[in-house]
C-alpha cells in the first residue's frame, strides 16, 4: 500500500489536499439550512467565516515564526492538522448558534487549515521538485474544489440534517491525514534556517519587482474569499428569480466555485507558454471586469447571470498560483519562504474586511455589494503595471 502511494505522490498529495480543504467553507454549504433552523442571518455568515480566516492567518504566522515545519515532518503536521480540524469541525455541529464558542471551533478550524495547505505546498516540493510549478497549479486547484465540496455534499443530501454534510467533511479530512501520513515526508525536503524572522520577508517588499506581484496578489485576494463567501448568495438571488426554491443553490455554488480549479490548471498550462504574469494579468482583467458589470446587468435574464458567475468562479482564481510563481521568481533567494509566508498572510489578512463589508452590506445593497470588491483587480493590475521588466534580486 505504501509502495503504490509513494509511487504517484503527487496525485495522493492533492487528494489529501482536496479532503482537508473540504474543511474550510464546510458551514457556508448548509448555510440555508442553519439560517432557518437558527435564525442566523448573512452578518452571522460573515463572522463565522472570518473565524477561519483569522485562525488560517494566526496559524500560517506560527508556523513560520517558529519554525516549527522545520522541527516536525511536514507529513505529520499535515496529519495532525487533518485529524484535529476534523474534530473542531465536527464540534461546531454542537456549538452551532452559540456564539462565541461557534466562533472560536471556526478560529480553531482555520488554525489546523495552516497545517494543511502550507505544508502541501511543502511536501510537493519534496516529492516532486522537477515540476513543482505544474504542481502548484494542481494544488491551488485542489483548494479551489476544496472550497466547493461542502456545497456539493450538501446537494448530495438535501432533505437530510444540516450536520451530514459537516460530518461527511470531518471524515475526508481524516481520509486525507491518514494518506499523507502513510506517503511520508518525500526524499527532496527542501533545508530551511528554522526560526524565521519576519524582517526577513518584509525585506522582500524593499525590492520593487517583488513589491509590485505581491500589490498584485493582495488585490487578487481582497476579491477571492469575498466572491466565495458571496456566492450562495448570489446563486440564491437568481434562483429566486428564476421562481426556484433552494434545492439548486449548493449544486450551483459547487460548479461556480468549482469550476476555478479548471482556471488554476488551464491557467498553469497557459504559462508555460505564455508566462505567468501574462496569465495573471488577463485573470485580474477578466475576474475584475465581471465584477464591476455584474450589478449593473442585475435585470438581466437569471440564466445569463448564473453563466457570468460561472465565467466570474474560473477567472478569480486563475491568477493564485501564477502569483506565487512570480513572487518565489522575484524574491532573494536566501529568504523565499519568508518572503512568501508574509504575502501570504498580508493577503488573508486583506480578506477580513472584504468579507465583512460584503457579507454585512448584503441586506442592503443586494447585488450591488459586489462593487465593493471591485478596487481589488483595479489596484492588482496597477501594481502589476509598475513592476520593472528586468527581474531584481538581492
Amino acid at each position: 500500500m505504501i509502495d503504490l502511494l509513494r509511487r504517484y505522490p503527487l496525485p495522493v498529495i492533492v487528494l489529501a489536499q482536496l479532503f482537508g480543504t473540504s474543511l474550510w467553507f464546510s458551514i457556508n454549504g448548509v448555510w440555508l439550512s442553519l439560517s432557518r433552523e437558527l435564525g442566523l442571518t448573512e452578518t452571522d455568515l460573515g463572522r463565522l467565516t472570518l473565524a477561519v480566516q483569522a485562525g488560517f492567518i494566526a496559524g500560517t504566522l506560527t508556523i513560520a515564526v517558529t519554525g516549527l515545519a522545520d522541527r516536525f515532518g511536514a507529513s505529520r503536521i499535515f496529519a495532525l492538522s487533518s485529524l484535529l480540524g476534523a474534530v473542531v469541525n465536527g464540534g461546531f455541529v454542537v456549538a452551532a448558534g452559540w456564539p462565541p464558542v461557534d466562533f472560536l471551533l471556526r478560529f480553531a478550524t482555520g488554525l489546523c487549515l495552516a497545517g494543511i495547505y502550507p505544508l502541501g505546498m511543502k511536501m510537493v516540493i519534496a516529492w516532486t521538485p522537477k515540476y513543482a510549478g505544474a504542481a502548484l497549479a494542481w494544488l491551488v486547484g485542489m483548494l479551489t474544489l476544496g472550497t466547493a465540496l461542502p456545497h456539493m455534499m450538501r446537494g448530495a443530501t438535501q432533505g437530510m440534517p444540516w450536520e451530514w454534510p459537516l460530518m461527511a467533511a470531518s471524515c475526508l479530512a481524516l481520509a486525507g491525514g491518514l494518506l499523507v501520513f502513510l506517503l511520508g515526508d518525500g526524499p527532496h525536503l527542501p533545508k530551511s534556517s528554522g526560526r524565521l524572522p519576519l524582517s526577513q520577508g518584509l525585506a522582500a517588499l524593499r525590492i520593487p519587482r517583488f513589491r509590485a506581484v505581491a500589490g498584485g496578489y493582495f488585490g487578487h485576494m481582497w476579491e477571492l474569499y469575498a466572491f466565495w463567501t458571496l456566492t450562495p448568495l448570489l446563486i440564491g438571488r437568481e434562483l429566486q428569480r428564476l421562481g426556484q426554491g433552494d434545492a439548486l443553490v449548493p449544486w450551483l455554488s459547487f460548479a461556480v466555485i468549482g469550476i476555478g480549479a479548471a482556471g488554476c490548471v488551464g491557467g498553469g498550462r497557459l504559462s508555460r507558454t505564455l508566462g505567468s504574469e501574462w496569465v495573471a494579468r488577463r485573470a485580474l482583467m477578466v475576474s475584475g471586469a465581471v465584477c464591476l458589470l455584474y450589478p449593473w446587468l442585475s435585470g438581466m435574464p437569471p440564466i445569463f447571470l448564473i453563466a457570468l458567475l460561472l465565467v466570474w468562479g474560473v477567472a478569480v482564481i486563475a491568477d493564485s498560483p501564477q502569483f506565487s510563481a512570480l513572487a518565489a521568481e522575484t524574491a532573494p533567494r536566501e529568504s523565499v519562504g519568508s518572503s512568501l509566508a508574509v504575502m501570504n498572510a498580508v493577503g488573508f489578512g486583506l480578506t477580513l474586511p472584504a468579507i465583512w463589508l460584503t457579507s454585512g452590506l448584503w441586506g442592503q445593497l443586494g447585488a450591488w455589494v459586489v462593487l465593493v470588491l471591485v478596487p481589488g483587480p483595479v489596484l492588482g493590475l496597477w501594481s502589476l503595471g509598475r513592476k520593472p521588466s528586468t527581474p531584481e534580486r538581492s
